[in-house]
């Protein structure tokens, strides 16, 4: 669900060139899916507390496949743009109610690990959607990648329909109640301040590849071989990040936060000057992308369980802010990378955006004390 996000950046000068467009343009597919996702989560977050976990998340697949599909349909880019859109909503199904039920159904000792292994998973469709849409494009065309897509999205909705749990009574008296209980999360200034700093992440995250795409070093951008090896080279710093969650959590989830972003940022403007000064080589970019991504893995998890703990009851309204200001980032990430121009003026741009997501986190720490 997530992966769709991502599947375009590999294909965009496939679909300028299908859709008789550049591919600057063509990527406003990836901007329109955001921005329907992340307005998605708004409405779809709290009727989760309403309506069960369960049930919108099957609901959500089986949407989402036929929206996928429709994409493969798509004539020009007015209309893909569209489709994409109402495909973001579509896929917003999925975040809120996964969160919520892994909050309700797993045990205390084991809930931060099971929310890191979600959230990578969600970072891990940056990487594997680029991935699969590159391999599977240069062979079959792609709309085949969204097809693909589509049928491995059905599979999914009657897979989770036999495993998870049956859903419980709702303690929501209504859906209006369930979007008055998102207002009065967004009273608390702690809170807010939080969302602001989730906000961040994925736009320095989405930008760093798109960047990568679009502007980075001739001998990358002309190799496709290359870029698939550097793309599946930080896979493993997603992995890596569960495995050491159990000594991460010693550390309050708003440290974790700031830590990492900085850390992110830090990397960010390595790598920006060591383009100005012509060293950065693919095997130091591989390098410096794998710690960058593993930064952006430690902290997602710890924006989560942050944010859950000051929402009480409405775990679904408060992931739904969440998810919202997480993919509003992502979309935004591919506006940065093509505005801010040259690679190294990228990096430097992200390096500050994730710079002031963390000064963001230590306001919220801040003030909620």
């Amino acid at each position: 669900m997530v992966g769709q996000l991502y599947t375009v950046l590999p294909v965009l000068g496939l679909l300028a060139e299908s859709w008789s467009t550049t591919a600057t343009a063509a990527g406003w597919t990836t901007t329109a899916f955001g921005f329907g996702y992340a307005a998605g989560f708004l409405f779809w977050g709290p009727l989760s507390d309403r309506f069960g976990r369960r049930k919108l998340i099957v609901l959500g697949l089986f949407l989402t496949a036929l929206t996928t599909a429709a994409v493969a349909a798509a004539p020009n880019l007015a209309v893909g743009c569209t489709i994409r859109v109402v495909q973001g909503l579509s896929a917003a199904t999925f975040a809120p109610p996964a969160f919520a039920y892994i909050a309700e159904r797993i045990e205390p000792a084991r809930r931060v690990a099971a929310m890191t292994w979600l959230t990578s998973s969600f970072l891990s469709a940056g990487v594997l959607g680029q991935v699969y849409a590159q391999s599977v494009s240069d062979g079959a065309g792609w709309r085949t990648v969204f097809l693909t897509c589509a049928a491995a999205m059905v599979g999914g909705a009657l897979l989770l329909r036999g495993v998870l749990d049956e859903d419980t009574a709702s303690a929501t008296p209504s859906a209006l109640d369930a979007y008055r209980a998102m207002g009065r999360l967004l009273t608390k200034p702690s809170l807010v301040l939080l969302l602001l700093s989730t906000v961040t992440l994925l736009c320095g995250f989405v930008a760093v590849y798109t960047g990568l795409q679009v502007a980075g070093p001739a001998r990358l951008t002309g190799d496709p071989d290359a870029m698939l090896l550097l793309r599946a080279g930080s896979l493993p710093a997603m992995v890596l990040v569960p495995l050491v969650t159990p000594f991460l959590v010693r550390l309050p989830a708003v440290r974790r936060v700031v830590g990492a972003l900085l850390l992110a940022a830090t990397v960010s403007a390595a790598s920006a000057t060591l383009a100005r000064g012509g060293d950065l080589g693919v095997v130091l970019l591989g390098a410096l992308l794998f710690v960058f991504v593993f930064a952006i893995a430690v902290t997602a998890p710890a924006l989560v369980e942050a944010i859950g703990a000051q929402a009480g009851p409405a775990r679904g309204a408060a992931v739904a802010l969440y998810t919202f200001a997480l993919f509003t980032g992502a979309s935004a990430g591919p506006q940065l990378a093509t505005a801010a121009g040259g690679y190294a003026t990228v990096f430097a741009a992200i390096a500050g955006v994730l710079g002031v997501g963390a000064l963001l986190a230590a306001a919220g720490h801040h003030t909620h004390r």
